[in-house]
């Protein structure tokens, strides 16, 4: 579903991706692990058209992207929630939902919205309440549903995490666990690696914008490497 070669991604003089290749196979979670200032949310970002890579080859369903635009990757079914959640502030529940679904043209956005509802009860209970006005997981919670409305091919998580309380963190992983258990192929960019490969089939270990280590997420989670350096073991 999405394969990257030799991704290399520069701000100036800052070279911030050297060169990575890794991939994401059909049906998979796949979970990209680092600290922070690995170059975790600068791959995504050369992935969904935000940021210009310098060299390297990006390729979605087996077709090559290489200088798109996110507006026409998400039509294509290459959606990304973004790191800070991004959503419209000023705009209602229901809006940013309605702003998800803006590239589709069908009869069945209605319904969706009705599905986000119900994966998200706490949404549909403030339907018309801003987004600027809910707490950091609620407005996960609506990131999420709004990346859902595009019917996404391959769901791209940026660090879905991050200041959540541990209830909200429960609740995030198992709607990812979800989602992905209904056939989205999912790419989880998380600091919390742990969580992530516990939750993956298979991960990468990113390190000053290299990847340094991959493989089945549990023989990863087991390694004395991982669990030294992620997991304060």
């Amino acid at each position: 579903m999405l394969q990257v070669s030799g991704l290399k991604v520069a701000y100036g003089g800052i070279h911030a991706v050297k060169g990575i290749s890794f991939e994401v196979l059909q049906g998979e979670l796949v979970s990209l692990i680092g600290a922070n200032g690995a170059g975790k949310t600068t791959t995504l970002k050369a992935i969904t058209g935000l940021q210009a890579p310098a060299d390297g080859h990006i390729q979605f369903m087996g077709r090559s992207i290489d200088g798109q635009g996110p507006w026409d990757l998400v039509r294509q079914g290459l959606v990304m929630v973004p790191e800070g959640r991004g959503t419209f502030t000023r705009m209602t529940i229901r809006e940013n939902l309605l702003m998800g679904a803006y590239v589709r043209d069908d009869n069945e956005i209605e319904s969706d919205i009705e599905a986000v509802f119900e994966r998200f009860p706490r949404l549909k209970e403030r339907r018309d309440q801003l987004a600027g006005t809910m707490s950091g997981g609620e407005q996960q919670m609506l990131a999420m549903g709004r990346a859902l409305m595009a019917r996404p091919k391959v769901l791209l998580l940026d660090e879905p995490s991050m200041g959540l309380s541990p209830i909200m963190v429960d609740k995030i992983f198992e709607v990812i666990a979800d989602v992905h258990g209904r056939g989205t192929t999912v790419l989880l960019v998380e600091q919390n690696a742990s969580r992530a490969l516990g939750l993956a089939d298979r991960g990468y270990v990113m390190d000053s914008g290299e990847i340094t280590m991959s493989g089945p997420a549990k023989t990863l989670l087991d390694d004395p490497r991982v669990r030294a350096a992620y997991l304060g073991e």
